[in-house]
């Protein structure tokens, strides 16, 4: 069921659709964030992540920017988060990466979530930790564990610690912290 208001269309499970005229009114690093729907919707193929590979490419680029997050961005988390939940055994780390660097972002720079966008952004964060849980039958690299990890801070409003997570992405990360601890 699709329910419609004077400013935007709002998806049942409260997303912005893809289709909605809205996207071209939010903005992203480049200005009108109306390519961004078309990004999004390639997320559903699972694509690879190697860091150059688009969507992903295209949608850091354009969402989360050098550390800086834009309207489009907290639209955007919950299609992200609606990715995992469709089948949480094909993510990969970035798709936990993302939305925690956008809400570690957010907390850093003092950016207001868009008031129409609030309840759809905090609604997708809060189903995090359930869905990291349920992504517990594939393998988890240290990536994704870091990621997944780093998520559900965010989500709980940890930001120090989400973002110390985002740092121990490696094995080689993760053991030289413990070298310098003296472990």
């Amino acid at each position: 069921m699709t329910k419609y208001t004077a400013r935007h269309t709002i998806k049942a499970q409260g997303m912005l659709e893809l289709n909605s005229p809205r996207w071209s009114e939010l903005s992203d690093a480049y200005g009108s964030a109306a390519k961004i729907p078309e990004l999004l919707q390639q997320l559903s193929a699972f694509p690879g992540d190697d860091g150059s590979s688009e969507p992903w490419f295209s949608l850091w680029s354009a969402l989360a920017h050098q550390g800086d997050v834009y309207s489009a961005s907290f639209a955007a988390v919950p299609h992200v988060i609606a990715a995992i939940a469709s089948s949480p055994e094909r993510v990969t780390d970035v798709y936990f990466h993302f939305p925690a660097w956008v809400e570690i972002c957010r907390h850093k720079n003092g950016i207001d979530v868009p008031d129409e966008l609030i309840a759809d952004y905090f609604d997708s964060l809060s189903r995090i930790p359930t869905l990291v849980a349920s992504a517990e039958a594939k393998q988890w690299s240290t990536a994704f564990t870091a990621s997944a990890l780093s998520a559900t801070a965010a989500a709980k409003g940890q930001h120090k610690l989400a973002e110390a997570l985002l740092e121990l992405t490696s094995s080689e990360t993760v053991g030289e912290f413990l070298v310098s601890y003296g472990r």
